[in-house]
């Protein structure tokens, strides 16, 4: 299911992920990737930037979108080491981002327990979401923080 560009670039984003964590923010990484390279690159940064939507998905989104000089980032691949919460796959899906690949699920507030409802609703662009990438080594990274986190 999985191919080896697939795997490499999910090991960039756990590597991202590891730039939030010496941040103390929680380790969540994305990498967008359009025509096989990276157009962007994000990490969770919204404690150190004082901003509930910098999230790791929405920082690369950023990035991409001030590279290409465009909003629109259509044909492109989102590798993220967490399941994107509902806020993050909106702005997937007005950037028109074709697939969209996580690591560990996130059971709180996870995307794909709306899939049915979002299948449902008028939307003018719809996202391939795959899940399990890496799926240990993502929720692991996570777990080593909170643990840390708790003394």
């Amino acid at each position: 299911m999985w191919t080896g560009d697939d795997l490499y670039f999910m090991r960039l984003a756990l590597e991202a992920a590891e730039d939030a964590d010496r941040e103390n923010e929680v380790p969540i990484g994305a990498v967008l990737v359009q025509e096989g390279r990276i157009v962007g690159k994000g990490h969770n940064c919204p404690i150190t930037q004082n901003d509930p939507t910098a999230h790791a998905e929405i920082m690369a989104l950023r990035s991409a979108a001030e590279w290409l000089r465009n909003y629109r980032l259509t044909g492109s691949t989102l590798y993220v080491t967490l399941e994107p919460c509902l806020m993050c796959f909106g702005a997937l899906t007005h950037a028109r981002v074709e697939r969209v690949v996580f690591g560990a699920p996130d059971p709180k507030v996870g995307v794909s327990k709306l899939q049915d409802t979002l299948a449902q609703a008028n939307l003018n662009h719809r996202i391939q979401l795959e899940g399990g990438l890496l799926e240990d080594e993502c929720r692991a990274q996570l777990q080593a923080f909170f643990k840390r986190r708790r003394g």
